[in-house]
């Protein structure tokens, strides 16, 4: 038998002659439709096999001895800088008073005055310096033991070194009447001069990834046994009667990386609806106004570790705010917010007489962030194989043929069946 008669009984295609072949007008326009609609389903498989799609996993964060960076940006326009103090504590019992690296402070004129930045020349209260005095000088420090940062051992040689000194021995301070020191770089008249100004925190920290707190709160802080407290007697005794309070515009508040604005569009932040804000920090842009010297906020934060893991991350390179696998590591969060006085008493004002307030605390503003055990991980992924395209297109061009044969098929034997009919009828 031939080798080429093998394969014919195998022909699942059987072909007809072309004198057998009939070509008509409406096959003409089925054929043309058909060749449109395959070209436009075949570039929409393609624009879909192009297209990339985010998928979330939901793991256990296997994280440990991790360190958490906490990006904030918060203006307070009726508190001076040399009131206001930042603090950062947690639960392994690691304690940051008055933070002052990577943190700037703003001083801002009064919001009377337009509130703009104050020049850069005069963003000190202490510009005077003991550089004129006696080489032998060696200031007391009035009954505190001289602070290990002290630029001559064992000496308060500044107004700033006496109140550091009183802060490490839990002692208020007050204005610092009666120290040689502080008259003598006139603290208290300069202290004055700032009282109507406002303050602008702006920086990062670097904080345990365990449960904690951060705070901005008036005076110098210390610890008294077990207690975090605060020298609030500048606080409370203004001169001429004037009043701080604890305003508030949180400009920016992130814990990790800001995520890169291509990566917010194609998760589809920027034109997304309220209920679906992934990775947007939801206490940006909030503002709290208050004329209550004695209101307390409280901001309570969850935050939950988040990974984005771009198309092809596994050989990225090492760039900024990225790992060296070349994934995004940042954390999203929630919030909620609780503000109080710390004269006691109800909300019958709000309609809520029912809802009891405690007395006493430290005014200023808390935020407690509590750690999800919980990491969400945003990959990119294509949505389909390529296979799965080849698949699709040769689903398109079959299933596009068979509906145009079938079409054909049947104007075909519709137009034969009236020719029929009217033949009869002649």
């Amino acid at each position: 038998m031939p080798a080429r008669s093998r394969f014919t009984r195998l022909d699942a295609f059987t072909k007809t002659v072309d004198e057998a072949r009939i070509r008509t007008t409406s096959g003409g326009i089925v054929t043309i439709v058909s060749l449109l609609v395959v070209l436009f389903l075949s570039w929409g498989e393609w624009v879909d096999y192009r297209r990339i799609v985010i998928h979330p996993e939901l793991v256990v964060d296997k994280g440990r001895g991790e360190r958490m960076e906490i990006h904030l940006n918060v203006t307070f326009p009726h508190m001076p800088c040399e009131l206001l103090t930042l603090d950062v504590m947690d639960v392994s019992g690691e304690q940051q008073h008055g933070v002052a690296h990577g943190v700037n402070k703003v001083r801002l004129r009064p919001e009377s005055k337009g509130g703009g930045v104050i020049d850069s020349s005069s963003l000190a209260l202490h510009t005077e310096t003991a550089e004129h005095l006696d080489p032998n000088y060696c200031g007391g420090c009035y009954g505190a033991a001289a602070p290990p940062n002290a630029k001559k051992a064992g000496c308060c040689n500044s107004c700033d070194e006496v109140r550091e000194a009183y802060a490490t021995q839990g002692w208020a301070f007050g204005r610092g009447e009666g120290v040689e020191q502080c008259e003598r770089e006139h603290y208290a008249e300069k202290l004055d001069e700032q009282r109507e100004e406002g303050c602008r925190i702006e920086g990062s920290l670097q904080v345990n990834k365990v449960v904690g707190n951060f705070h901005f709160a008036p005076g110098r802080s210390f610890s008294s046994g077990n207690m975090h407290v605060h020298d609030l007697k500048n606080y409370w005794e203004t001169p001429n009667g004037e009043k701080h309070d604890f305003t508030h515009n949180i400009h920016q508040l992130r814990f990790g990386p800001q995520v890169p604005e291509h990566i917010k569009q194609k998760m589809g932040v920027v034109k997304s609806m309220p209920w679906t804000n992934h990775h947007v920090n939801p206490l940006d842009g909030v503002r709290q106004t208050t004329l209550d010297s004695n209101l307390n906020y409280m901001y309570f934060v969850k935050i939950v570790p988040t990974s984005y893991l771009a198309l092809g991350w596994e050989k990225a390179v090492q760039r900024l705010g990225r790992a060296a696998d070349g994934s995004i590591e940042t954390h999203q969060y929630s919030v909620t917010s609780h503000k109080r006085s710390l004269a006691g008493g109800n909300d019958a004002a709000e309609g809520h007489a029912e809802r009891q307030h405690s007395k006493g605390g430290i005014p200023g503003v808390f935020f407690s962030y509590d750690i999800s055990p919980m990491k969400v991980i945003n990959r990119e992924e294509q949505s389909k194989t390529f296979l799965g395209f080849l698949a699709g297109l040769c689903a398109i061009v079959g299933g596009t043929l068979t509906v145009a044969a079938a079409v054909d098929r049947g104007l075909f034997e519709g137009a034969t069946r009236l020719k029929k009919m009217r033949s009869k009828d002649l």
